[in-house]
């Protein structure tokens, strides 16, 4: 099994941040926050342009996938920049209708989904209650626990959220257009809510790596006693651990994307959660009362941390889906 990544996924990841990190990310995140989302799907659109959810969807409907590794590496760099969307759920719907095989609804949706002219967001069974975004999709899918594949018409409610860039909606199931079902319907949104699980782990070291990497140029140039702040033990310490944690968690995401096996997905998703959650601390802590303001860039990063270390998986659902992939090996 590989863990290094290839020439040309590394120049992937190098073409996506390059094109992140041109753009005022910052402003967008807080245009979208007050339902703006112009900003944000100018970048949405370039970004797709480099194929990042077109390597979620298969070949056969004009996809360039299924490639989870390659599309992890993009979903960290996502993370890494903060951009807002529901670009988890919106490769997460390439994956389910690529995995349904119903060439007409592939057609419907994929070409708008993979350009980057259209967004989506999903429920599924198992991934929580609430549509992301779906005041920006155009496209709001859902699968029931009965095997209904649905598409909303209409946003729903909106709910109250920690991070203002993730907005959050009861979906009106009560207006709704039903797609297909069946069996192979929930089987595909399995699939589904395995990708989402995983890209939202990508999403997770992403926001980890941006905030570690604030924090420490920060107590490079913060003073107290004359002296930077990086070169106090405890802060040296603290820093130290948060690194560890995100490096921790990095070759379990390169797992979890090679094998896509629930057990390991999980157990990515788990570190990767909770090292980003430990950066948060970290950046808080050493940031101290500045921390705290919203005109701070920081914070921006700060409140993606904990939506997203509990979206498609509380870190309990995914210990239990780790601790269930061991038993045959304990024998019960």
């Amino acid at each position: 099994m590989r863990f290094l990544p290839t020439d040309e996924q590394r120049d992937f990841a190098r073409t996506l941040r390059a094109l992140l990190g041109a753009a005022d990310v910052p402003a967008a995140v807080r245009a979208w926050g007050a339902g703006e989302h112009g900003p944000g799907r100018t970048v949405w659109a370039r970004a797709a342009g480099t194929g990042l959810f077109a390597l979620a969807a298969d070949e056969a409907y004009d996809g360039l996938g299924p490639l989870p590794v390659e599309t992890a590496f993009g979903f960290v760099e996502w993370g890494r920049s903060g951009m807002p969307g529901p670009a988890v759920e919106t490769a997460a719907v390439a994956v389910l209708l690529s995995r349904l095989g119903d060439g007409t609804l592939a057609k419907r949706f994929l070409p708008g989904l993979l350009a980057g002219e259209v967004l989506a967001t999903l429920t599924l069974p198992g991934g929580g209650p609430y549509a992301l975004d779906a005041d920006a999709a155009a496209c709001r899918f859902r699968v029931s626990r009965a095997g209904e594949l649905r598409l909303a018409r209409t946003a729903g409610e909106r709910l109250a959220s920690t991070d203002p860039a993730r907005r959050l909606f009861r979906p009106a199931v009560a207006e709704e257009e039903p797609l297909a079902e069946g069996p192979r319907v929930l089987e595909a949104a399995a699939a589904a809510l395995g990708w989402a699980r995983l890209l939202t782990a990508a999403q997770c070291l992403g926001v980890g790596e941006a905030l570690l990497a604030r924090t420490v140029a920060y107590a490079k140039q913060r003073t107290q006693f004359g002296t930077p702040i990086g070169g106090f033990q405890a802060v040296k310490h603290r820093l130290a651990d948060t690194l560890m944690a995100l490096e921790f968690a990095r070759p379990l995401l390169w797992a979890g994307a090679l094998s896509l096996e629930r057990g390991e997905v999980a157990a990515a998703k788990l570190t990767a959660g909770e090292a980003a959650y430990a950066a948060a601390m970290t950046a808080l802590q050493v940031h101290g009362a500045v921390g705290y303001t919203e005109e701070l860039d920081l914070s921006l990063w700060l409140r993606k941390a904990r939506p997203l270390r509990d979206a498609w998986g509380t870190p309990s659902q995914c210990r239990a889906d780790v601790l269930e992939a061991r038993l045959p090996l304990t024998g019960r």
